[in-house]
């Protein structure tokens, strides 16, 4: 396997555990296509692990295909929502919540 293939299914692990960290706090998933699969699934962590593995066959796809620029490219895109993701959790739970 190649770099590029590991690190995708890598960042789509990270991605689904930052998701499932929204979802515990409450927070709604911003992806439509996702949002949607989690509203359709008897239990939303189901239809977010069918969306991952989707993406999954969809990288394995990229990697056959040789199209490991695009898969590069979907990489980075990845870690920018990663480290979004991330941000959003830490700066999220480093508010004080008001007295009442």
């Amino acid at each position: 396997m190649t770099d590029a293939l590991l690190h995708y299914g890598y960042l789509q692990l990270l991605d689904l555990l930052t998701t499932v960290a929204f979802l515990l706090q409450g927070i709604q998933e911003g992806n439509p296509c996702v949002r949607l699969a989690l509203e359709l699934s008897p239990h939303p962590l189901g239809g977010l692990v069918v969306v991952k593995l989707i993406a999954l066959a969809l990288g394995l796809f990229c990697w056959r295909g040789q199209r490991l620029l695009l898969l590069r490219r979907v990489n980075l895109f990845f870690a920018v929502v990663v480290a979004w993701n991330l941000t959003a959790l830490i700066l999220g739970t480093a508010v004080p919540n008001p007295v009442e």
